[in-house]
């Protein structure tokens, strides 16, 4: 919703402050996602309003379409996870190590190249042959059967 990961953690941790000193309104049973979503949901909107350097504006409308939503992104993002780390298995393990040290341990390609003995450029090359394998096999597996 707001175009910039560090005014993102501002407000979900501003979102979350509110959640802690609010938890004794929540009422138990009741669907805990839908609450804190609209916790966030009005932290981002005040923050829209309020920050000048940001340079993306979004009406109210958009918002509300983006909290609407988000549920359903969520759950998809978990299902999109759970294949690319079944995916991830299936590549080699050469292949499997470059991604694990770029992406989750996140190594320079710089640094890597040197660590391996390798171009730079081929290893980019590399993880970017890496990457469309990795969107094909997780789009194949999370793809709705026929």
């Amino acid at each position: 919703m707001l175009g910039n990961r560090a005014d993102a953690e501002d407000v979900l941790q501003r979102a979350s402050l509110t959640l802690w000193r609010k938890f004794g309104d929540f009422t138990p049973g009741s669907d805990f996602f839908a609450w804190a979503s609209s916790f966030a949901f009005y932290e981002a909107k005040n923050f829209q309003r309020m920050a000048l350097r940001s340079p993306l504006h979004f009406d109210d409308e958009l918002l509300q379409r983006f909290a609407e939503e988000r549920p359903t992104d969520l759950q998809h993002r978990e299902q999109r996870l759970a294949a690319l780390e079944r995916c991830i298995e299936e590549v080699e393990p050469q292949g499997r190590d470059l991604v694990r040290e770029f992406y989750l341990k996140n190594v320079g390609l710089a640094v890597l190249a040197e660590r391996l003995g390798r171009a730079p450029q081929t290893l980019y090359n590399k993880l970017n042959t890496l990457r469309r394998l990795l969107a094909d096999c997780v789009n194949r597996k999370t793809a709705p059967e026929a």
